[in-house]
């Protein structure tokens, strides 16, 4: 066992866990933060995306001593008391939620591409959102969700 220290959150985090151990083991077994899901195991569907210094990484083939001394958020830490983020609130106008399995690593990722261009184009996101797959959608919502989202952290207002 190994000492692994971090933040969840905003949260201080120490705990010892095994050297072969994934943060979404960690993150899902252990803080019991079920939002990033195991849908592959593999890296290859997005499901289990969570952000790593605000970059979006695959948990499920993260080591959780990758995550050492750094900061995890997690679709349970985006929103602040009271107000649900931005992508949170698009997701959920444009109906881009469906059955939900991929909606919290979907968020995370395009939030990740919105914390370095507040301005993508449509190809923009397609290409920053490849990596995460979705069967229920056809991913038009979440596209049109991600513009406006990103329309509201430049603070334009939106119609609704």
């Amino acid at each position: 066992m190994e000492r692994l220290v971090f933040s969840v959150n905003g949260n201080l985090v120490k705990l010892e866990v095994e050297p072969f151990e994934t943060l979404l083991n960690v993150l899902r077994r252990r803080l019991f933060l079920t939002g990033a899901k195991n849908g592959c195991g593999e890296g290859e569907c997005g499901a289990c995306t969570v952000l790593l210094d605000e970059v979006p990484v695959r948990s499920c083939i993260l080591p959780a001593l990758k995550a050492y001394g750094r900061e995890v958020t997690t679709i349970e830490g985006l929103a602040r008391p009271g107000a649900l983020h931005p992508l949170q609130t698009a997701f959920i106008r444009h109906g881009a939620i469906q059955c939900g399995f991929c909606t919290p690593g979907m968020i995370l990722a395009a939030k990740g591409l919105l914390n370095t261009n507040l301005h993508p184009l449509e190809g923009d996101i397609k290409k920053y959102l490849k990596g995460n797959l979705c069967r229920c959608t056809g991913y038009r919502s979440i596209i049109e969700a991600v513009q406006e989202a990103a329309r509201m952290m430049r603070g334009e207002s939106v119609s609704v």
